[in-house]
């Protein structure tokens, strides 16, 4: 059963790295869902593994550890607010942007239109207020 989880956790962590390299914020929101999932496996895995058994018996005995449990809700609680968090951000970030790379450039080295035409209306607003105090010869 363990070696089960540690291909699981390792499957899911490769994944989730690989989509986090990626161009798009989508990918990106799904790479930390799976890294999420993967430190939730890991915790759970760390716990002694039993099926069937109550989570504390009398002493002596072998039960599941109850920490590795509760460490394992407050994680997967943490990790929704995160995958909420993230996908906000992408979605505002599509909005203001127009795309939606994590860089903010539809394509590697083009700018966005919105930023090209705001550079530009600062350069023709500089280029006018220069030459206009300057004498003509």
């Amino acid at each position: 059963m363990e070696l089960l989880f540690a291909i699981l956790i390792a499957i899911l962590t490769g994944t989730g790295v690989y989509l986090l390299l990626r161009a798009r914020t989508f990918p990106v929101v799904m790479g930390v869902a799976l890294i999420s999932y993967a430190v939730n496996l890991f915790l759970l895995a760390m716990g002694r593994l039993r099926t069937g058994e109550p989570a504390i018996i009398g002493s002596g005995e072998s039960y599941s550890d109850p920490l590795v449990q509760a460490l394992i809700l407050t994680a997967i609680v943490i990790g929704f607010a995160m995958t909420a968090f993230i996908t906000v951000l992408a979605l505002r970030a599509r909005g203001e942007l127009g795309n939606d790379h994590v860089d903010g450039y539809e394509e590697h080295g083009r700018e966005p239109e919105r930023q090209r035409q705001a550079r530009n209306a600062a350069d023709n607003q500089d280029g006018a207020e220069g030459t206009a105090g300057e004498p003509e010869q």
